[in-house]
């Protein structure tokens, strides 16, 4: 009897399923994988400030149990920003998760109560040249001070949960990115237990899946999802 697989795929902050939007075409119609998005509580609007971080835990919660009840033995998740940091979690929770993927795992980030005003300023005009006005601010106006402060405290609740992964795991960090920096991924890769490789792209910011290099990217995580892996750091 064949054993039935799901992937279910989970955005970050003030993202949606847009964002992993050519991933998880290419994971279901080219290469017939079960794929399975969903947006995280009050994504969907223009503001969200009234919703915590608990809110996001647990509506991805009840997309693994939907898939458990409908017969997936084995579930891949595949996480993006704080997406990654709740693939962790869910990783650490549920034995029906075999691998995780890790898109720039935002357990680090640019932003903190240490930086300094002008500091702040220079981080987000990195964040306007590598996204454009238009994105940054479409998703300023989407989030609010009180829901980037849950974002902040699901980080600090989960941020050993990579500790706790004995799975296999494909970490993948662009190296231009200004909003998670690399020792983020550095990080989850000397956490986790199980079998890992971190993927370093060249030239490839945090909008990772909207990259240059997306096709390649898509192939490295449908060869990680398929096979066996050899750990190892990589750069390309």
């Amino acid at each position: 009897m064949k054993i039935r697989k799901a992937i279910l795929i989970i955005h970050g902050f003030a993202g949606s399923t847009y964002d992993e939007e050519i991933l998880a075409q290419d994971l279901e119609l080219e290469w017939n994988f079960d794929v399975f998005t969903y947006t995280l509580k009050g994504h969907e609007n223009n503001l969200f400030m009234n919703k915590k971080y608990q809110d996001w835990i647990d509506c991805s919660i009840s997309q693994v149990e939907y898939l458990k009840k409908n017969g997936y033995k084995v579930i891949y998740v595949i996480g993006h920003s704080m997406g990654g940091v709740i693939a962790c979690y869910l990783a650490s929770k549920y034995k029906e998760i075999k691998k995780v993927v890790l898109a720039a795992p935002a357990f680090k980030y640019i932003y903190n109560k240490d930086d300094k005003f002008l500091t702040t300023i220079k981080k987000g005009k990195l964040l306007i040249n590598d996204y454009g006005y238009e994105e940054v601010l479409k998703r300023a106006l989407k989030s609010s001070i009180s829901s980037a402060k849950e974002f902040m405290k699901l980080v600090r609740k989960y941020y050993y949960t990579p500790k706790k992964i004995n799975v296999p795991v494909l970490i993948i960090q662009g190296l231009s990115d200004n909003l998670v920096p690399k020792d983020s991924s550095l990080y989850v890769y000397n956490s986790v237990k199980g079998k890992k490789v971190l993927l370093y792209l060249k030239d490839v910011n945090h909008d990772i899946f909207h990259s240059k290099k997306v096709y390649i990217i898509n192939k490295k995580i449908k060869k990680f999802l398929k096979g066996n892996i050899q750990e190892n750091i990589i750069t390309m």
